[in-house]
């Protein structure tokens, strides 16, 4: 790892001193206080964003015994006894540090740009070259402006290959990186519609991601996309007249004349066999894979592999040994009440520390155990590797480690330290699996995370709960992305409360809220007090209000510090009345006012009772709020700003009776876009959390968070007039293939979906629902879905079958699809 003195990253990043407090040697940098590592030796950068800046969080990043920070507010609160520099900006300070750091190295830097597949190639280029090289890499997909100069800032003497992704969603961004990555060879995986909103067209898009390329050596691309073809005839115009400019072009095809032409693929079920030509030889080889994607991220690596210069023989070998990524983190249900994260294919450091980032966030229970291989390849002494682990589990608080590998084993006293309170070793896998039923789980978090080669896989079918084949992924990554879409068309000043009512609207209370909570959300709301009493329970700290709260209730939502939405007189005498008895004041209530919605809340013009009521000193004001009854239809506008007018009286007449400020808020999630002017001091975040933009506006890239699967139980086939399920309602007009499903109305599949009004994705083809869904079975007609057999994948809803459709074909809405998944469907949480 780099180290630099303080002084020297001053000169470097042509910043000021605002306080020296000595001399500081540099190794780690940091952007976010809760992952502080190494404090002693980290350099904290303060980044603004549209949200949140990191100059509120030095205090806190000075509490972990971080003593030397970056910032451009001259106005910092200066901690005690830390070196504070000063700079214009703190993400170019960032990425100049960075850039300077990469200048120190000569060896080969591949770097890789394109619309998808970036980091399957690096992976993969990892897995194929880690014999020959000391590589480093960006870690999992760190590929954005502030990715990439982290990612750099890993590189180091003893490495003798950088393998570096860059991603850009807008003009001007790649020129930035191109100065931080520097590479030497460069990969174009390919072009598509990610980020396409940030360029004029594909043409754009394409010409901007090739700027990362104007002092590369070398340059791998497919040369049958046409808008790369005719971006890389641009760059090397440009580059015609500059200096030094030796820019080799190395293209595949399978249409026309390229450096590796492709003459054939064919493919059976799991391997494409490739014949093409290379240097006027014929070549044949296998890839693994025969989906598109794959093939052609596969074929990247291969050209890459022949630009290095390696034998064919061994590059034809290596490319047979591909697996597929595990692309994300998965959070499952696991036995004995536990949670278990599966990261199950994959061991070093930097992805140990991100899944132990993960771990850390998940607040279900206060054990922690991680199950740990050896970590191959990497670069540094067993020793020192493993001094380097142990650091990393006492830092985020591991309380057993469970080391499999003849490395960890060996090594067991550095860990037996005191850096996890419990330890034990297995020497293989298999012996871990032998004694697997004497180790004791129970209600703890468990993390899986090993090296290929230990085929850890054999482990998650020991320690996740037994359930039936229907599961509901929920990605936590896609709840983060609109959550921070919405953030964007909000004042910084604006506070936001995130419903999680209903167990997040089928998602998982604790997982949502727990995402929630750890990226800073104000505020959280449930329906009922018992809701709020899981998430304490499972470590949320946030403030909670109920919405529903119920005068049993009120001693539990004392004892968990819940607050209730106080919506008639009847209930806050009540509660007002309890908090006497229990001689509590100034107890956080919410206000709930009534405008036109007509569901609950205190009549407006009963607002001088109201705060004559509050007089008596046990509630205090948290927020006052109003429901929208059309926010999302235009149609509906002259009766939204009447509620709004009505509320603004009825609360600028509360606030004047009242001595100290509260929170206001009416908008929802379709009042946030429709409505900006009515985003006031806080708005509430709920169905467009989770994927779905009710005011259809176009202004939102909305990501659908949740995918239902389900599997084939049987396959029959079906002669001219032969009927299907109760009631006899299907009918098979000629000769059909039908395919049951596991997954019925108990699992909250709608029974109105039935007799071809539902449809389901089978074989990547939409199939319909023949005959009446059943209790717990569904039947589907897939005699146009090729060959169907039992086990097959069928998705519900997804990516490619939204919700919104299922839940217009049932004539309802997504909200009630999406609470209706039954509590026996497994949830499965993922990261990517």
């Amino acid at each position: 790892m780099p180290v630099y003195s303080i002084e020297t990253i001053q000169v470097i990043i042509k910043g000021t001193w605002l306080q020296q407090a000595g001399p500081a040697d540099i190794t780690y940098l940091l952007v976010d206080s809760r992952k502080t590592g190494f404090p002693g030796q980290s350099l904290f950068f303060a980044l603004k964003g549209p949200r949140r800046d990191g100059h509120a969080f030095v205090g806190e990043a000075a509490a972990a015994g971080i003593k030397n920070f970056i910032v451009s507010d001259k106005d910092t609160v200066l901690p005690e006894g830390a070196n504070v520099i000063l700079v214009k900006d703190t993400l170019q300070a960032l990425q100049l540090l960075a850039a300077s750091h990469r200048r120190q190295f000569s060896y080969p830097v591949i770097g890789i740009t394109g619309s998808n597949g970036k980091t399957v190639v690096k992976e993969w280029l990892y897995q194929l070259l880690q014999e020959k090289y000391d590589i480093v890499r960006s870690p999992k997909s760190y590929n954005s402006q502030l990715g990439v100069p982290l990612s750099v800032w890993q590189m180091d003497q003893k490495n003798t290959l950088a393998l570096i992704e860059a991603g850009i969603s807008r003009s001007g961004e790649m020129d930035k990186l191109e100065k931080i990555i520097q590479p030497t060879i460069g990969i174009f995986t390919n072009i598509g519609e990610a980020h396409a909103e940030g360029f004029l067209n594909q043409r754009q898009k394409v010409k901007e991601k090739l700027q990362l390329f104007t002092r590369a050596r070398c340059l791998v691309y497919c040369s049958d996309y046409p808008e790369i073809n005719e971006g890389i005839a641009s760059l090397v115009q440009q580059l015609r007249n500059k200096p030094g400019d030796d820019l080799q072009l190395f293209s595949w095809s399978t249409h026309t004349d390229a450096n590796l032409r492709i003459i054939s693929l064919l493919k059976d079920e799991t391997v494409t066999y490739i014949a093409a030509t290379y240097k006027g030889e014929e070549l044949s080889f296998k890839i693994p894979f025969t989906d598109q994607a794959s093939v052609e991220n596969a074929l990247n690596c291969f050209c890459t592999l022949l630009v290095l210069d390696l034998p064919f023989t061994h590059i034809s070998a290596g490319i047979m040994e591909l697996k597929p990524l595990a692309m994300r983190l998965e959070l499952k249900k696991g036995i004995n009440r536990c949670t278990v994260i599966n990261d199950a294919y994959s061991a070093d450091t930097d992805s140990l520390r991100i899944a132990l980032d993960f771990m850390a966030r998940q607040q279900q229970q206060l054990r922690r155990t991680v199950i740990l291989s050896d970590i191959p390849e990497s670069g540094k002494s067993d020793n020192e590797l493993c001094r380097q682990v142990a650091h990393m589990l006492s830092e985020k608080k591991v309380t057993r480690l469970i080391g499999i590998g003849p490395q960890l084993t060996r090594h067991r006293k550095i860990f037996e330290a005191g850096a996890v309170p419990e330890t034990i070793f297995f020497e293989t896998t298999e012996a871990f699996v032998r004694n697997f039923y004497t180790l004791n789980f129970y209600q703890e978090t468990i993390l899986l995370k090993g090296a290929r080669v230990f085929a850890f896989e054999q482990l998650l079918p020991l320690l996740e709960e037994k359930k039936h084949q229907t599961v509901l992924e929920i990605n936590l990554t896609s709840v983060l992305h609109n959550l921070q879409q919405y953030q964007q068309q909000l004042r910084p000043s604006t506070r936001i409360m995130a419903m999680v009512k209903a167990a997040s609207y089928g998602s998982g209370a604790s997982e949502i809220a727990g995402l929630l909570q750890f990226h800073k959300v104000d505020y959280l709301a449930v329906a009922y007090a018992d809701e709020g009493i899981q998430l304490r329970n499972n470590g949320i700290t946030l403030p909670i209000m109920v919405m529903n709260p119920e005068t049993n209730a009120f001693g539990a939502m004392l004892q968990f510090s819940l607050e209730p939405d106080i919506y008639s007189f009847d209930l806050f005498d009540k509660f007002n009345a309890f908090l006497a008895r229990e001689e509590v004041s100034q107890y956080p209530v919410h206000l709930e006012l009534e405008t036109g919605l007509n569901r609950l809340g205190i009549p407006t013009g009963d607002m001088a009772l109201l705060a004559d009521k509050l007089q008596a000193g046990h509630c205090r004001v948290q927020s006052v709020f109003t429901h929208l009854a059309v926010s999302e239809d235009p149609a509906g506008d002259s009766f939204t700003r009447q509620q709004a007018n009505t509320y603004r009286d009825a609360v600028d007449f509360l606030q004047s009776r009242v001595s100290y400020p509260f929170i206001r808020h009416i908008a929802n999630s379709a009042a946030i876009i429709r409505y900006p002017a009515l985003q006031l001091d806080m708005v509430r975040l709920g169905i467009g959390l989770y994927g779905v933009d009710s005011a259809a506006s176009g202004m939102l890239d909305l990501k659908e968070i949740s995918t239902l699967k389900t599997t084939v139980a049987q396959v029959k086939q079906l002669l001219p007039g032969d009927t299907v399920g109760y009631g006899r309602q299907g009918r098979a007009g000629e000769a059909t293939t039908i395919a049951t499903v596991r997954l019925g109305y108990s699992d909250g599949y709608p029974r109105r979906l039935g007799n071809g009004r539902g449809q389901m994705i089978v074989n990547g083809r939409r199939v319909p629902v023949i005959g009446t869904v059943s209790m717990d079975m569904t039947m589907l007609d897939v005699t146009g879905a090729g060959p169907v057999e039992e086990g097959d994948e069928v998705i519900v809803f997804g990516r490619d079958l939204s919700i919104r459709e299922i839940a217009a074909w049932a004539g309802t809405i997504p909200y009630e699809i999406m609470t209706g998944i039954s509590e026996r469907v497994n949830r499965l949480y993922f990261e990517e």
